[in-house]
């Protein structure tokens, strides 16, 4: 039987990791899309990177498979750029995996965004 920690330490094998520094460059640079795996509730609570999508993890599926017309954002493709934030690191990291599985090849974990906003990331409210 697997546990949660499993499913955890085999997302952060394989999905990249980026701090809150270098996650603020690649924004301030334009460079990919940036994502909150939150439910709307946390992001209600705390509020969200500057422009932020906001695709709760349940919902990640749904949202990446082009096949799914009802619910696909265009944000998805093979090769963009996706950058995931949550509120630790651990939701990012399992729906980086998911989306790598899904064939997408340039994901990326930002980790929590409490390290965003105290980094100086560009926030907006919830």
């Amino acid at each position: 039987m697997m546990t949660a920690k499993d499913y955890l330490d085999a997302a952060n094998a394989v999905v990249p990791t980026l701090n809150a520094a270098e996650a603020i460059e690649k924004y301030n640079n334009g460079t990919g899309a940036f994502i909150d795996v939150r439910d709307s509730a946390d992001i209600a609570k705390t509020g969200t990177i500057k422009g932020a999508h906001r695709i709760p993890r349940g919902m990640i599926e749904f949202r990446a498979d082009p096949a799914m017309k009802d619910f696909h954002n265009p944000i998805f493709e093979q090769h963009a750029e996706l950058y995931l934030i949550c509120g630790a690191g651990g939701q990012a990291a399992l729906s980086g995996k998911t989306l790598m599985d899904m064939g997408y090849t340039n994901v990326t974990n930002i980790g929590g965004f409490p390290g965003w906003k105290e980094a100086g990331g560009p926030v907006e409210a919830g």
